[in-house]
C-alpha cells in the first residue's frame, strides 16, 4: 500500500501522538508498505526529510516550540498543508490516509477525502474526543461540533488509542471505534533491573499543568529525605514553578531536572528507575507510561480513565486519587519501605507490557488500513 500519513507533529517536534504515528509509520515501511507523512515545521521554514525510510514533509506553521502546539499554529499546518496534500495524491497516488488527531488533522484528511475520495482512517487520542480534556477542549467542541460530527461520520474507520478515548469517541459521534492501543518495539526487553538501594523515582512529560508535576515535588517533599532519588525528564511552562518548590523545600540534592532528553537517554533513565510517577488529571494513553512497562519499573499513577490500560492497581503499580496529597505521599511512602511490593510491581510491569507489542499493534493498523483501501475500488 501507499499511505499518506498526516499528523500536525512529528518527531523530533510533539510528544506521545506523533511518537506514536513515528513507530507505526517505520514499521509499516519495514514491511514493505511505502508511507509519506505531512507534518508541520518549526516556523516558517518547509523541508524534506527522510527517517527511517518515512518521507517526511514539513510545511510552515509559525510553530514557535517542538513541545507545545497552539491552537491557531494547528490551524496553520491544516491550511499549508492542504495543497501539499492535494498534490501528493495528484503526483503520488497514495490508497490511503491515515490521519493521527481526529482534530485537527482529521479536518485535513476530510477535506482532501472530499476533493479526491481517497479514504480516511481517523487515530483518536485524548483531546480529540469532547470530554477528553474538557478544560481545555469543550468550549472549542461547541464551536466546530457539526464539523467535528462530518469528520468523523465520512471516515472509511476510526480507531482510538485507549479504552477510555474509545467509549467517549462512541458515545459523542454514534460509530464503531477500533481500540488499537498505543505500541511499543519490545526487541531488547530484559528482566527488571535490581532494585536500587535508595529507590529511584522518575516522571517524564511536558511541565505543564495537566501533567502536575509541581504537585508531585509537594508529595516527595512529605516522604523520608533517605528514601528515594527523583528525576524529572521533561520542560515547559510550569517548569518555574517547580524550580520554586525545590527551592522552597530543599530538595536539590534529591531531585534531578534534566530538561528534554532523546530517545536512548530516557530509555537509560527509565530502566535505572525503580517507580513511573504520573501524577496527571486527564491522560489519552501515555506513551512514556508504556515505555516504562517496557523497562519493568513500577507506576503510581492518577486515577484516571486513561491509565487504566497501563495500570492494574496492585499488580503492577497504584492508582492514587487525583491531587489529593496526603494518599499520594501515604501511599509512596509505604511503597519505598516495602522492596518485596516493589519488585513484584516491576515484574509485572514488564509482564504487561507484551499488551502493547508494536507488532500486534501494527498488524492491527495494516488491517485497517488495507480494509479501508480496498472499499475505494
Amino acid at each position: 500500500m501507499k499511505i499518506l500519513v498526516l499528523c500536525y507533529e512529528y518527531p523530533p517536534i510533539g510528544g506521545g501522538g506523533g511518537r506514536v504515528a513515528k513507530t507505526v509509520a517505520e514499521e509499516l515501511v519495514r514491511r514493505g508498505h511505502e508511507v509519506r507523512v505531512q507534518t508541520a515545521a518549526l516556523g516558517f521554514h518547509s523541508q524534506r526529510e527522510q527517517i527511517n525510510g518515512v518521507d517526511v514533509f514539513r510545511t510552515a506553521s509559525a510553530r514557535r516550540v517542538p513541545d507545545t502546539c497552539r491552537v491557531h499554529e494547528m490551524g496553520l499546518y491544516c491550511a499549508t498543508s492542504l495543497l501539499p496534500v492535494l498534490r501528493h495524491i495528484r503526483e503520488w497516488k497514495p490508497d490511503v490516509i491515515h490521519a493521527h488527531f481526529a482534530m485537527p488533522t482529521g479536518m485535513l484528511a476530510w477535506a482532501a477525502h472530499r476533493l479526491t475520495g481517497v479514504p480516511y482512517v481517523l487515530t483518536a487520542h485524548l483531546g480529540d474526543v469532547p470530554g477528553g480534556v474538557p478544560d481545555q477542549t469543550d468550549r472549542l467542541f461547541r464551536l466546530i461540533g457539526p464539523l467535528a460530527s462530518s469528520v468523523w461520520k465520512h471516515a472509511a474507520a476510526v480507531t482510538a488509542v485507549s479504552s477510555f478515548v474509545q467509549r467517549l469517541a462512541e458515545q459523542a459521534y454514534q460509530r464503531k471505534v477500533e481500540r488499537v492501543l498505543n505500541g511499543i518495539d519490545l526487541t531488547g526487553s530484559a528482566l527488571p533491573a535490581p532494585l536500587n538501594e535508595i529507590p529511584r523515582l522518575v516522571f517524564v512529560g511536558r511541565f505543564n499543568p495537566q501533567k502536575c508535576p509541581d504537585f508531585l515535588i509537594d508529595v516527595l517533599a512529605k516522604l523520608p529525605a533517605n528514601r528515594w532519588r527523583a528525576t524529572f525528564i521533561g520542560d515547559g511552562p510550569v517548569m518555574p514553578a517547580v524550580r520554586s518548590k525545590i527551592e522552597q523545600y530543599q530538595l536539590a540534592d534529591r531531585i534531578t531536572l534534566t530538561g528534554w532528553l532523546d530517545g536512548a537517554a530516557v530509555e537509560r533513565t527509565l530502566r535505572e528507575s525503580d517507580i513511573f510517577v504520573m501524577p496527571s488529571t486527564s491522560e489519552g494513553l501515555p506513551v512514556a507510561a508504556i515505555e516504562a512497562l517496557k523497562q519493568g519499573i513500577a507506576i503510581v499513577a492518577s486515577d484516571i480513565p486513561g491509565v487504566i490500560d497501563v495500570v492494574t492497581d496492585g499488580m503492577n503499580g497504584l492508582l492514587l486519587p487525583v491531587q489529593n496529597q496526603t494518599a499520594w505521599s501515604d501511599a509512596l511512602g509505604a511503597l519505598l519501605q516495602d522492596p518485596t511490593r516493589l519488585a513484584s510491581f516491576k515484574q509485572a510491569s514488564l509482564e504487561k507490557a507484551h499488551d502493547f507489542d508494536l507488532r500486534h499493534v501494527v498488524d492491527q493498523y495494516e488491517a485497517i488500513l488495507h480494509s479501508a483501501a480496498v472499499s475505494r475500488a
